[in-house]
């Protein structure tokens, strides 16, 4: 089992900076794919971005909402993954989870989430 834990949510003005985090435990090996998601109250959950385990650095993927504003970057020593969001928005708001992949079997790993608001 992985647990997740997701920190550094909160309220900030748009075109503000915030940045979240997620500390992972557990069996972590063999995780291919960390990322983050988000839920809006009403709508399906999303992907905002994802990186891969290969590698050093690791391939990365965004939604095109947050091309260009956010950035994932994770610290294997740590067993972390960031999510940096610049510029944020009004319709950035919402719960943020981060999600693992991988393990054995290769199995779905959520965080609790945190709340992350854009309002002035």
């Amino acid at each position: 089992q992985v647990q997740l834990v997701e920190s550094g949510g909160g309220l900030v003005q748009p075109g503000g900076s915030l940045s979240v985090s997620c500390v992972a435990s557990g069996r972590i090996l063999g995780i291919l794919v960390t990322g983050w998601y988000r839920q809006c109250p009403g709508k399906e959950r999303e992907l905002v971005a994802a990186i891969n385990s290969g590698g050093s650095g690791g391939r990365t993927n965004y939604a095109d909402s947050v091309k260009g504003r956010f950035t994932i970057s994770r610290d294997n020593a740590k067993n972390t993954v960031y999510l940096q969001m610049n510029s944020l928005k009004p319709e950035d708001t919402a719960v943020y989870y981060c999600h693992f992949f991988g393990g054995f079997p290769p199995s779905h790993y959520w965080g609790q989430g945190t709340q992350v608001t854009v309002s002035s």
